[in-house]
C-alpha cells in the first residue's frame, strides 16, 4: 500500500504549471506529461543550455529569462523547478553562475511559493552524496562531497538549495518536494553534454572509439527518463503532508559498471566498438546506486525500462538528428536556441 493513488493526477487537469529548465532534457519530457495530463503549462528557460527545439509544441509560453532574476511572474499552482546546468562540462564552464542559479533560482521559486501558495518540486541531484562511503545511497545518507573541487560548483549548490528550501518549509510553511535524481538518459540528450550514456552513443554514431575514464570499472545506475518523471509527477500529485518536504531519491536501482554500458552499446550497434581509456576526472565518484525504498513506500515508484531497451530508442534517437551530433553547439546564441519564436515570449 501506498500514499499514492493514480487518480491524484487528476489535480493536474486544468491547473496551471510552471517548469523551470522546460527547454532542457528531463525538463521538456515533464512537460510533455503535464500537457497529456491536462496542464497549462509554461517554461522559463535562459536557452544557455537547453534548445527551444525541445519544448512541446502545446506549452503556451515560453519565458525566456535568467531563473535568478527577479522579474515578476504569473500565479502558478505547481511549480517544477529544474533550471539548472546538469552536465559536468557545462556547468564547470561557468561554476559562479552554476552556483547562482542553483542557490538564487531556487530561492526565486521559493519566493514565488511563498507568494502564491503553489506546490514547489524541486530537482536536487545525487552528486550530493558526492563519492559516496555508503552504498547504495539512502537518503539519510550526509554525503562525501569536496567543497572545493572542480565538480563542488554543482555539488554544493544543489545541496546548498536543499538547506534553503527545508528552511523556507519550516519557516513559512510552503508546499515543498524535493528529488534526489540520479542518472537519467533518453531521447533529447544533449550529443555533447559529458555524460557516458550520450558520449557512447555519440561516438557509436560517428565512428570514435568509446572514451571510458579509469577502468571502467566504476559504476553508475540508469534510469530511463519516463521512469524518472513518472516519479516526479507520483511526488507532486500527492496532497500535502508531514514529511512530503523531506527528499527523495529516484532513479534506477540496478547498478552497471561503464564497461558493461560500453558492452549494451555495442550489442545494439551491431559491431565491435574500439575502446579508448583516459585518466579518470577529479572527483568523480567511484559507485552510485539509489536506495529507493522511500519512493516505493510514498509513491509505489519502481523503474520500467531495461537498460538495452532504453539506451536503444536513445540511438534511435540520435540517429534521427545527425546534425546535433556533428559539432558541440556552445552554450548561448546559435543552433542551441532553437526556434524559440512557435510561442508567445517575454
Amino acid at each position: 500500500m501506498t500514499l499514492f493513488d493514480p487518480s491524484q493526477f487528476a489535480g493536474y487537469s486544468g491547473k496551471r504549471v510552471l517548469v523551470t529548465g522546460g527547454a532542457g532534457f528531463v525538463g521538456s519530457h515533464l512537460a510533455d506529461r503535464l500537457l497529456s495530463l491536462g496542464a497549462t503549462v509554461d517554461v522559463l528557460d535562459d536557452l544557455s543550455t537547453g534548445t527551444a527545439k525541445n519544448i512541446p509544441a502545446g506549452v503556451s509560453r515560453l519565458i525566456e529569462s535568467d531563473v535568478a532574476a527577479p522579474d515578476p511572474l504569473p500565479d502558478y499552482a505547481y511549480l517544477f523547478h529544474l533550471a539548472c546546468p546538469a552536465s559536468p562540462p557545462r556547468y564547470q564552464a561557468d561554476p559562479v553562475a552554476t552556483f547562482r542559479t542553483a542557490v538564487f533560482g531556487t530561492v526565486r521559486m521559493l519566493d514565488e511559493a511563498k507568494r502564491t501558495g503553489a506546490r514547489l518540486l524541486i530537482a536536487s541531484t545525487s552528486e550530493v552524496y558526492g563519492d559516496p562511503l555508503e552504498h547504495p545511497q539512502k537518503e539519510s545518507y550526509w554525503g562525501h562531497v569536496n567543497p572545493v573541487g572542480l565538480r563542488s560548483c554543482y555539488d554544493e549548490g544543489k545541496r546548498a538549495a536543499e538547506t534553503v528550501a527545508t528552511d523556507y518549509r519550516r519557516m513559512y510553511g510552503i508546499d515543498l518536494r524535493i528529488v534526489r535524481i540520479f542518472n537519467t538518459y533518453g531521447p533529447r540528450m544533449d550529443p555533447f553534454d559529458g555524460r557516458v550514456v550520450s558520449n557512447f552513443v555519440r561516438q557509436a554514431l560517428v565512428g570514435e572509439p568509446l572514451t571510458l575514464y579509469g577502468d571502467g570499472s566504476q559504476s553508475r545506475s540508469f534510469c530511463y527518463v519516463s521512469d524518472l518523471v513518472e516519479g516526479i509527477l507520483r511526488l507532486g500529485a500527492l496532497p500535502d503532508g508531514p514529511g512530503r518536504e523531506s527528499p527523495v531519491n529516484l532513479g534506477n536501482p540496478k547498478e552497471f559498471t561503464i564497461a558493461e554500458l560500453a558492452s549494451v552499446v555495442e550489442e545494439i550497434m551491431e559491431k565491435p566498438l574500439e575502446r579508448v581509456l583516459r585518466p579518470l576526472p577529479s572527483d568523480d565518484p567511484r559507485r552510485r546506486r539509489p536506495d529507493i525504498s522511500r519512493a516505493r513506500e510514498l509513491l509505489g515508484f519502481s523503474p520500467e525500462i531495461a537498460l538495452r531497451d532504453g539506451v536503444a530508442l536513445t540511438v534511435d534517437d540520435f540517429r534521427q538528428r545527425p546534425w546535433d551530433l556533428a559539432s558541440d553547439s556552445l552554450p548561448g546564441a546559435g543552433p542551441r536556441r532553437g526556434d524559440s519564436h512557435r510561442w508567445p515570449v517575454r
